[in-house]
C-alpha cells in the first residue's frame, strides 16, 4: 500500500490523466487534490494576469481533458474560463490565452457547453491581436457549426449566431468584421448557412469601412460558381476520408509520423491502385480500397454532371437598392483600379441577372471603352452583361456607337476588331432593337475580310440575327428561312411573346388514345366559334372516316396544330427527368439545325447537343472569354512540322561554303580528313589538349578573330 501511495506521488499530470480516463472513482482523490492546486494558483494568477504562467496552462488542460469524468464537480468550470478570458483578454499572456480557448474547445466537444455562449465568446476574440488565435477560432467555429448542422438544421442556434454576427458587421473592429465574413462564406460554401438572411448579410458587408472585408464580399459575389462548387464539399470530404484510410492501411510500414495528414495521401485511381499493388494483399485492403473507388467514382460523377446552382445573387432582398448603393461607391473614386474594377462587374451581373435599371452605370462604361485602355475586355464584357431587352435601345446606342467607332475600324488591328464585334454581338443577343438596320448592313461586310478572326466575329453577328431579326439583313445574309426563326420573329421595344402552351412539350410523343382528347378538340372548336369562325371550319372529331380526317387536318393551321399536340402531350406527361430531358434535348437540336440552314444531318446534330448543353448550363451569364474569341490557325504538331520541313528541303542544295572547294572532284586536305577521325584517335593531340586547356578569355578572343576573318571572306 505504501509503495502505491509513493509511485502516486511520483505521477506526473498526463500520466495522472490517462489513469482517471480509464477508472474515474479510484483517482477522485488525486483529481480533487489538483483542483484544488489549480484554485489556488487562479487567486494567485488574478492579481498578475499579464504575467506568463506554464503551471496555469498545464493545469487548465489537465482538467479540461477529464471534465468529462467528474461533471458534478466541475459544473462551474467552463463558465470560470470563460469570465477569465473576457476579462483579460487583452492583458493575458498569448500561450495562456491560446491554451484557455483550446481548453474550451475540448469542453465543447464533450459537449459539456453551450455551443452559443462559447461562439459568441469566440467572435468577439476576433479582436485580439493573435493570428494563430484567429485561425484557431476560425476553424473551430466552421466545424461546430457543421456539426450541429449535421443531421438536421438547427435553427435556433443558427438564428441567435446569424443575430450576433450581425451586430459583430456593425461594430466596425476590421479583424472581427474581415473574419466573420469569412465565416460566413465558408459556411455558405458548405450549404449550412445558404438562406437569404446569409446572404444579405455580406451585402452588408460590401459596404463595410474595412477594405479587406468589402473585397472578400464583392469576391462572393462575383465567384458565385465556385462557390456552389464547394456545395459537394461534404462528399468530396467522404471520398478523400475513404481514400485515406485506404492509405493509411497500406503505407503505415514506411509513412510513419506523417500518416496523420491527410494532405501527403494521393486521392487518385492511379495512386490507389498503384499502392495496392506494390503492398501486401489482404481482404481487409481490397474491400477498402472498392471502397475508394466507389466513392471517387462516385464523387467524380458528381462534379462532372453540371447543373445551373441556385445563385447567391437570387436571394438578395432588394437588388436594386444594392446596385444603386454599389454604384454610389464606384463614383466615389477612392479605391484602386482592381477594386473599382470587381465593383462594376458586381453591378453588371445584379443588372443583367435582375433586368435592374441603372442607366446612369453605362455612361460610366463608355469612357473606359478604348482599346489601349487597361483591362478594356472586362468593360466590353461588363457592358454585354448589363444589357437586356427592357432598356430602352437609345439608352444603349451610344455605348454600341462608341464600341464601332473605336474598335471596328481598319486603323486597328484584327484582333481589336475581332473583339470589338464579339463585344456589339453578345450586347446585341441581349437587346435586339439597340441595332439599326444602316450600322449592321456596315458590319456583315467584315464576312469577306481576309483576317479569320474579323471573318468569324462578322459571320457570327450574321447568323444571330438570322434567328433574332432577318429583315434588318441584306437579302443574300438572310440565308435559308427555319421555321425556328418563323417562330421567334422580331419583337418590338419591351414586347413579350406568350405561348398558348408549355413550351417544349409538342416534341414528347403523344399516344394515339388519349383520354381527354374529346374535350380538346371541342374546347379548340368552341374557342375558334367564340372568335366568329363558323362551324365548318371547326376541328371535327374523327366519326367520319379518313377521307374527312384528311380534309380538316388542311385547313388546321400550324399553330394550332402545335398548340393541340402540345395540350395532348402535356395531358400525358409525367414528372420523369427523361421527359424533361428529351424537350431539351430537343430545343437545342432544332437551335443547331437553324444555326447549320438545315444541311447538317441530324445524327451529327446529337453529337454537338451534349456540348451545346453543357455551355448553356455552365454560362448562365456572358464570360469575359465570349469576348475573347480569336480565330487563329492551329498549331501544327510534330508530324505536319516534319512534312513541312522535308517539303522545303527539295530542289534546295547542301549548307555548304562555295568557295571552299573549286572542283568536287578534287581530293580532301588532311584538315579536311581530321575532321573525320573519331575523337578517341586525335584526343591526345598537342592542337587538342592546348584547346581544352584555353581559358575563358582565349576562347573569347579566338571567337573574335575567326568571327572577323569570316566577315572578310564573305567580302
Amino acid at each position: 500500500m505504501g509503495r502505491r501511495n509513493k509511485t502516486q506521488e511520483n505521477l506526473t499530470l498526463l500520466q495522472l490523466q490517462n489513469y482517471i480516463k480509464r477508472d474515474p472513482g479510484s483517482y477522485r482523490d488525486e483529481f480533487t487534490q489538483q483542483y484544488r492546486y489549480y484554485q489556488s494558483n487562479l487567486k494567485i494568477f488574478q492579481l498578475q494576469p499579464s504575467q506568463p504562467s506554464k503551471t496555469m496552462i498545464e493545469l487548465i488542460m489537465f482538467i479540461s481533458q477529464v471534465a468529462h469524468c467528474y461533471p458534478e464537480d466541475l459544473d462551474t468550470f467552463p463558465q470560470e474560463l470563460i469570465d477569465l478570458i473576457r476579462q483579460y483578454q487583452d492583458v493575458l499572456d498569448t500561450d495562456l490565452r491560446l491554451a484557455i480557448c483550446r481548453a474550451l474547445i475540448l469542453i465543447r466537444n464533450k459537449n459539456l457547453l453551450s455551443p452559443t455562449s462559447l461562439l459568441e465568446l469566440f467572435f468577439e476574440l476576433f479582436r485580439c491581436k493573435d493570428k494563430l488565435l484567429r485561425k484557431t477560432l476560425y476553424n473551430h467555429i466552421v466545424a461546430d457549426i457543421s456539426n450541429i448542422n449535421l443531421k438536421h438544421k438547427n435553427n435556433k442556434v443558427n438564428k441567435a449566431l446569424q443575430g450576433f454576427m450581425y451586430k459583430v458587421l456593425c461594430d466596425g473592429d476590421a479583424l472581427a468584421t474581415r473574419y466573420s465574413v469569412e465565416v460566413m462564406i465558408e459556411l455558405y460554401k458548405k450549404s449550412i448557412w445558404n438562406d437569404s438572411k446569409t446572404v444579405n448579410a455580406i451585402v452588408l458587408a460590401c459596404f463595410s469601412n474595412v477594405a479587406k472585408a468589402r473585397v472578400i464580399a464583392v469576391k462572393f459575389f462575383l465567384g458565385t460558381d465556385d462557390i456552389e462548387d464547394g456545395s459537394d464539399s461534404d462528399d468530396s470530404d467522404d471520398a478523400v476520408s475513404i481514400c485515406n484510410l485506404y492509405l493509411r492501411i497500406s503505407y503505415d510500414h514506411y509513412l510513419g509520423e506523417r500518416q496523420n495528414s491527410l494532405r501527403y495521401y494521393p486521392t487518385k485511381m492511379k495512386g490507389l491502385l498503384v499502392s495496392h499493388n506494390v503492398s501486401k494483399k489482404t481482404k481487409k485492403k481490397k474491400k477498402t480500397l472498392e471502397k475508394a473507388l466507389a466513392a471517387l467514382k462516385k464523387h467524380k460523377k458528381k462534379r462532372s454532371a453540371k447543373s445551373s446552382s441556385f445563385s447567391a445573387l437570387y436571394l438578395i432582398n432588394d437588388p436594386q437598392a444594392f446596385a444603386e448603393k454599389l454604384y454610389k461607391e464606384l463614383e466615389k473614386a477612392g479605391d484602386k483600379f482592381e477594386i473599382r474594377i470587381m465593383i462594376a462587374d458586381l453591378i453588371s451581373r445584379l443588372v443583367g441577372l435582375h433586368q435592374l435599371f441603372l442607366f446612369n452605370f453605362y455612361p460610366y462604361l463608355q469612357r473606359y471603352l478604348q482599346p489601349h485602355q487597361q483591362e478594356v475586355t472586362k468593360f466590353l464584357t461588363f457592358v454585354a452583361r448589363s444589357s437586356h431587352d427592357l432598356i430602352p435601345p437609345e439608352t444603349l446606342e451610344p455605348v454600341l456607337r462608341t464600341i464601332v467607332n473605336n474598335f471596328v475600324t481598319e486603323r486597328n488591328s484584327s484582333e481589336v476588331m475581332a473583339v470589338g464585334l464579339n463585344a456589339v454581338r453578345e450586347m446585341c443577343a441581349k437587346c435586339p432593337n439597340v441595332m439599326t438596320e444602316e450600322l449592321l448592313q456596315d458590319l456583315t461586310q467584315y464576312k469577306s475580310s481576309k483576317n479569320k478572326s474579323v471573318l468569324m466575329a462578322a459571320r457570327s453577328l450574321i447568323q444571330l440575327y438570322r434567328y433574332i431579326n432577318p429583315s434588318l439583313l441584306r437579302k443574300k445574309d438572310r440565308g435559308k428561312p427555319m421555321e425556328l426563326s418563323k417562330e421567334v420573329g422580331p419583337l418590338a421595344f419591351s414586347e413579350v411573346k406568350a405561348a398558348g402552351h408549355v413550351p417544349g412539350t409538342e416534341f414528347l410523343e403523344v399516344s394515339e388514345n388519349v383520354d381527354g382528347e374529346e374535350e380538346i378538340d371541342s374546347a379548340i372548336a368552341y374557342v375558334d366559334s367564340d372568335e366568329g369562325t363558323s362551324d365548318d371550319d371547326a376541328i371535327s372529331l374523327n366519326s367520319e372516316g379518313e377521307d374527312d380526317d384528311a380534309s380538316s387536318s388542311e385547313e388546321i393551321p400550324a399553330e394550332r396544330k402545335t398548340d393541340k399536340r402540345a395540350e395532348k402531350a402535356r395531358r400525358t406527361m409525367s414528372t420523369d427527368s427523361d421527359q424533361f430531358d428529351k424537350i431539351r434535348t430537343e430545343k437545342v437540336l432544332r437551335e443547331l439545325d437553324m444555326r447549320t440552314g438545315g444541311k447538317m444531318k441530324r445524327k451529327h446534330l446529337e453529337t454537338m447537343v451534349d456540348n451545346e448543353m453543357e455551355k448553356e448550363l455552365s454560362k448562365p451569364i456572358i464570360s469575359q472569354d465570349d469576348i475573347e474569341i480569336i480565330h487563329k490557325k492551329a498549331r501544327h504538331d510534330r508530324e505536319s512540322r516534319l512534312a513541312t520541313v522535308k517539303e522545303g528541303r527539295e530542289g534546295r542544295g547542301k549548307f555548304t561554303n562555295e568557295k571552299y572547294r573549286m572542283n568536287e572532284f578534287a581530293s580532301t586536305s588532311h584538315k579536311e580528313k581530321r575532321k573525320g577521325k573519331s575523337f578517341m584517335m586525335v584526343r591526345q593531340a598537342k592542337g587538342v589538349q592546348r584547346k581544352i586547356k584555353r581559358s575563358f578569355r582565349q576562347k573569347q578572343l579566338a571567337l573574335r578573330d575567326s568571327m572577323l576573318k569570316r566577315r572578310k571572306s564573305k567580302r
